[in-house]
């Protein structure tokens, strides 16, 4: 008789945040992977079969969850997109972060390492070609210095990626556009608000995508053989005007120039989620090619517009 199959080891950071908490439920359905999440904050109703290590993805205990066991998979979900964070606790925790979390895979030879980033990171510009490939440069920083760690860590997974490449290890880096749900972040903020702010004169096309078709692209990475850079694209592009309607909610045109100090003000007196280098989002587009992810990954969103829009409106919230 065959001895019985080892269950598959995944260490994933984030394990309290939205995406993370999606994630560990459809794995501990799945009944085939012994989990370790990294967070150090505290988490209830945790399914029992899933570890828990609560502690800064900063500290050396860390190593805990890489020891042991061969780890299958690393998912790193845990940076951090707090726009009140001070710059220094944001670099530390998203880069030095990151760069001690890839030091650990090389290390104990992590077999799949799933990077999740953000489409974001091309930043949205007025000279943006329709669809953006992978290829396209991380030009985001030069109008939204906050997102400049985002990048740097985007591109040290990325450089792990070459460094590894024919090695022990498959790393992907997946870029989905704005993700649409119970997380918290500008784009489903922005759809909260009471009356919706837009630019006059400006509707950019947008791209969104519901945050358990993410949960999905994210299980299709760990399957053998995919690796590269991904971009993850939604159900398709609407106008913002149409994305607003969905939400029915009223629009509040403003001049941008008023706009921007509005903004700055309500943002700083906590009157608005908002942060103000978001601005560029609602003016100009950042659109995504998902060819190589529908290719690679076999994925198709389950979900359109319309219900990404609402689990945006109606799920819980994850807290920051």
């Amino acid at each position: 008789m065959a001895s019985e199959q080892r269950a598959k080891k995944i260490v994933m950071t984030g394990l309290a945040g939205r995406l993370g908490q999606l994630l560990a439920k459809r794995l501990h359905r799945l009944g085939t992977h012994q989990v370790i999440g990294i967070d150090r904050r505290p988490i209830p109703d945790l399914p029992k079969d899933i570890e828990h290590l609560q502690v800064d993805i900063r500290s050396r205990k860390v190593r805990e969850a890489f020891r042991g066991d061969a780890v299958d998979a690393f998912i790193h979900l845990g940076l951090m997109h707090d726009p009140r964070q001070s710059r220094t606790e944001l670099h530390s925790w998203n880069v030095m972060g990151t760069a001690r979390l890839l030091e650990y895979c090389a290390e104990y030879a992590v077999r799949k390492v799933v990077f999740l980033s953000s489409a974001n990171v091309y930043g949205p510009r007025p000279d943006n070609p329709q669809f953006l490939t992978e290829e396209a440069p991380l030009l985001a920083s030069q109008d939204f210095p906050a997102i400049r760690d985002l990048i740097e860590a985007d591109m040290q997974a990325t450089s792990f990626f070459w460094q590894s490449r024919g090695k022990h290890t498959e790393t992907v880096i997946l870029r989905p556009v704005h993700i649409l749900g119970g997380v918290r972040n500008a784009a489903s903020n922005y759809l909260r608000l009471g009356r919706i702010p837009v630019l006059m004169g400006f509707d950019p096309m947008v791209q969104v995508i519901h945050e358990e078709d993410v949960v999905s692209a994210i299980l299709l990475c760990l399957e053998p053989g995919v690796h590269g850079i991904l971009n993850l694209a939604g159900p398709g592009e609407v106008p913002l005007s149409t994305l607003i309607r969905e939400a029915e909610k009223e629009v509040l045109p403003i001049p941008s120039a008023a706009f921007a100090s509005a903004v700055r003000l309500m943002f700083r007196f906590h009157l608005t989620s908002f942060p103000f280098p978001e601005l560029s989002h609602i003016r100009y587009a950042c659109m995504v090619d998902g060819t190589r992810a529908r290719e690679m990954l076999g994925f198709r969103p389950r979900y359109s517009i319309r219900e990404a829009v609402r689990a945006a409106l109606q799920a819980p919230v994850d807290t920051p």
